[in-house]
Order: C-alpha cells, then structure tokens, then sequence
C-alpha cells in the first residue's frame, strides 16, 4: 500500500515530465499562432473541420448549494449517464460523446461544474469551495434534483476524480464509472510532502496559482492560460479558435477563479476547507478501493498530471478494465476520441 501511495504521489506530479523550459516558453509564444500548429497533427477539429454537433437549449434546476446549467441529451427514460468536465474545460468536451450515447438509448447529463458557465450559487453567503470532496457532493444533489436514483459517472480531470469519490463513497449512486486518468483520489497530506526539484518544476501552475500574483494573472488572462494548458496537455491535437472559444465561454463565470483557485490551494494545505466536509476528506485520506465496475482511460499523448495505470490498477477491486487510446489522444479524451469514450460507458454498463 505504501508503494502504492508513494507511486500516485510522483506519478500525479507528471505534468510536464517530456517537457523542457524551453518548451513551455515556445508554447507561451504559440498560443494564437497558427503557424505553430505541424501539417502532421490530427485534423478532428482544425479550421473548417470543426465539430458540427451541438447542444440544444440548457437547463437550469436547483440542486444543493447550486443553481446548476446543465445539458441533457437522449430519451428521458433511457439509462443516465453524468458526464463530468474538468479544468479548465467545459460541458462541450462530451459534445459529440451525447449524440453518440442518444443513439444508443442513453440519457445523458452534462453539468456546468461549479464556477462555469451557467451554473450558479443560489446564496452570495455560500463559501466559494473548490475542495474535491464538494465537487463530488455537487454530483449528488444533481442526481437527487433530477430524481435520478443511479447513473453511470463519466469524466476526465476534476470529471474523473468526482467519478472516483463518487464511487468510493456513495457506490450505491454508481452504476459504474469511466475514469479518464484513473485513480485520482488524493489529500492535503499527500499535497504537503516536498518532492524532488524536477517533479516539483512539473507543478509550474499550481505555484503560480498559490500566489496573490498568480490570481490576478489568471483573472487577466484566463483565456489565454487556459488555452496554453489545452496544448500543453494535448500537445497532438490541433483545435482550432472556435472550439476553444466555445469552451472560454464559460470561463466567464463570475465565480470561475475563486473555485479554480480555491480548489488548488485547498490541495497545497494553502487554503481552509468547510469543517463540514472534514469527515468526507479524511476517508478519502485513506485511499479508499472502488467496488463498482470500472474502466479507466488514458490517451497515448497526455500531456497533463496522470499517474501510470499499473501505480492504481489495485485500487479497482470490482470489475476493472485499462485501456489505452492509442492516435496522439491527449488529456480532453472525449473531445480527442469520443468513439472510444463512448464504448467505454457502454461496455462498463454491461460489464
């Protein structure tokens, strides 16, 4: 177990692991260049080849702390799937995930996590929380306000994580889950402990976001830092301005930075949490196994913090399958390879 541990502590620190400083400032200076984009990158989103799907009308319900915009797509009595975005995405990572899953008879659900895009806290006094263990709870209220007993939870980055916490605290909520990334259950405990200066120089990002600099930088220039972690983390695939813009869109949220913000200081042990939620931190301090059937994803070309499947493959002690998507699939696999993340939920729902 120890081991174990020690091995998702590194391996979720390999943001940058292939990379150079170097890199990186060629990224800074690339990010609205298009002569930075190689002929040999994958076309499934370059100028004029963009996605054709797209959601109808968002709904909006009460559910918990949120009023929550979400989009929904498939017949009303199909099976429920919650499709869950991360950071700094958006709900349109699934858009070609949900017609996908409508065709086979799927209810999806696609929620605005909180501090994007349409969702909303119902109280100015509400603590803007981005802990884990909270985003998870948001999930809960979501399936309780739609009446929805048990889904299939599906996601990547904090999506993932939720999906995880979800798993391994309320099971009986999960019909099963699809875990881009795997096992990403973490603590401040394991946030806290100093690592090697390479490792460390990988987290770039959270230092930054650590200081009050950090903030007011990322407030300036969200946009153009949320497009440089686009292709830092999926370094293969080649998105045009649309689809990012499409996505910025929900940046603007007015509680976007507190959360992002929040959410990875509370990590570093740099800001409180609700003394509420502490009980919810500390089982899931102990890394606890998921039971219910799983599939974890990863794409060949991640660019972002992951660890190796083989440092959590244990912790999956139900059903459990890895795969990995091979094609230059980087760390938004469901907008990079929707195909694949769709017969990943299928496939967990019959397992």
């Amino acid at each position: 177990m120890k081991e174990i541990s020690e091995n998702l502590k590194y391996d979720r620190r390999s943001f940058l692991r292939r990379t150079a400083m170097t890199v990186v400032a060629a990224q800074f200076a690339a990010i609205n260049s298009a002569s930075a984009r190689s002929e040999g990158t994958r076309k499934r989103a370059s100028v004029g080849n963009e996605s054709k799907n797209s959601f109808g009308p968002l709904k909006q319900i009460d559910a918990g702390v949120l009023n929550v915009g979400y989009a929904e797509s498939g017949p009303a009595d199909g099976r429920p799937v919650l499709l869950l975005h991360g950071w700094p995405y958006d709900i349109h990572s699934f858009v070609d995930v949900a017609p996908l899953l409508a065709a086979k008879g799927y209810r999806s659900i696609i929620p605005y996590v909180r501090g994007y895009g349409t969702t909303r806290f119902l109280s100015a006094d509400t603590v803007r929380n981005g802990q884990p263990s909270v985003v998870a709870l948001d999930a809960i209220a979501l399936l309780d306000a739609l009446k929805i007993d048990k889904a299939i939870f599906a996601g990547f980055d904090w999506g993932a994580r939720t999906a995880d916490i979800v798993a391994a605290l309320w099971p009986e909520r999960c019909k099963g889950i699809v875990s881009v990334s795997g096992y990403l259950i973490g603590s401040q405990a394991s946030g806290k402990t100093p690592l090697p200066p390479k490792a460390e120089f990988e987290w770039w990002y959270q230092f930054y976001f650590a200081t009050e600099r950090g903030r007011a930088g990322y407030d300036k220039y969200r946009r153009d830092f949320s497009k440089l972690i686009w292709q830092l983390a999926s370094p293969k695939w080649n998105f045009d301005d649309a689809t990012f813009d499409r996505s910025a869109e929900s940046f603007d949220n007015p509680d976007h930075v507190n959360i992002v913000i929040h959410s990875y200081r509370w990590r570093q042990g740099l800001a409180e949490g609700e003394a509420k939620y502490d009980n919810l931190e500390t089982r899931l301090a102990q890394a606890p196994e998921i039971t219910v059937p799983s599939i974890t994803l990863e794409g060949d070309a991640n660019g972002a913090p992951h660890p190796e499947p083989q440092a959590y493959a244990k912790k999956f002690v139900g059903k459990y399958e890895h795969r990995t998507i091979k094609g230059g699939i980087g760390h938004n696999l469901p907008q990079e390879a929707p195909e694949a993340f769709v017969k990943a939920v299928i496939d967990v729902d019959y397992f």
